[in-house]
This record gives C-alpha cells, structure tokens and sequence, in this order.
C-alpha cells in the first residue's frame, strides 16, 4: 500500500515535455534574432555620437588655447582626446586615433585624431572661424 502511494506520487509530478522545451527555446531564438540588429544599431548609434562629443570637445580645447596664445593668425593643431588638450601637428606622433566611426579616408577605427583650424574672419563682427577635420594617423600631413 505504501508502495503504491509513493508510485502514484511520483506520477503526478510531471516535467516539461520535449515539444514545450522546443517552442521555449525557438521562442527564445526568435527573440534574439529581433533583438541582434537593434543592438547594433544602437552600437553604431552611440560610436556616432561619441565622435560628435569629441569634436565638440576639440572646438572648445582649441578655443581656449588660441586664446591662451594670444590669437595667432593661424593656429592648427592636434587634439589629444585623453588629456583634453591640444598638441602640436609635430607631435603626432605621440597621438592615438581615436574615431568610432569608420572615417572615408580610413577603414578602421582608432586610426584617426581630430585637427582644429581656427582663422578670425574678416566681417565686422571678428568672429572665429572654427573648422574641425579628421586625420588619419596611417597618412602624412599634406
């Protein structure tokens, strides 16, 4: 009798079956299949957005320093993402690129460092014109 009961226990207690654990897992894969791409693009998104900070970040360094300098005629130089701080074209060298997007003059990412140009515009109001490239550190400056 006791024998039985514990048969009869065991019986009720019941797992998934192979289909059930099939339509998880497939409802599973779907999902991740969904979600691969809007992962990427949110990737891409955030590399875009960080190259943007970083120009931003140069036009305001190279500012001050013009200014620092005692607004030169021309003024072109590097910007050192890590340090925040403008550098020299002569010392290049000492940079790493930086750039999260693929940039048309490079193929990779991390090859390439933003130049500032700062020039005084000649209207009235002696504004600064500030320009912002992208330099590719595999190529000489032309």
């Amino acid at each position: 009798m006791l024998l039985r009961r514990i048969n009869q226990g065991n019986k009720s207690k019941r797992g998934f079956t192979l289909a059930e654990l099939l339509v998880v897992v497939a409802i599973i894969a779907i999902l991740v299949a969904v979600s691969i791409p809007i992962f990427t693009g949110k990737l891409e998104e955030a590399r875009k957005n960080t190259d943007l900070a970083n120009e931003r970040a140069a036009k305001a360094a190279a500012v001050a320093d013009y200014m620092l300098e005692g607004e030169p005629d021309s003024y072109e130089k590097f910007y050192d993402a890590e340090n925040g701080t403008m550098v020299e074209l002569t010392d290049a060298d000492k940079l790493e690129g930086y750039n999260q997007v693929k940039r048309s003059e490079s193929k990779d990412r991390n090859t390439s460092v933003i130049i500032v140009l700062i020039s005084s515009s000649t209207d009235s109001d002696d504004n600064l014109r500030v320009t912002v490239q992208w330099h590719d550190l595999k190529r000489e400056l032309g």
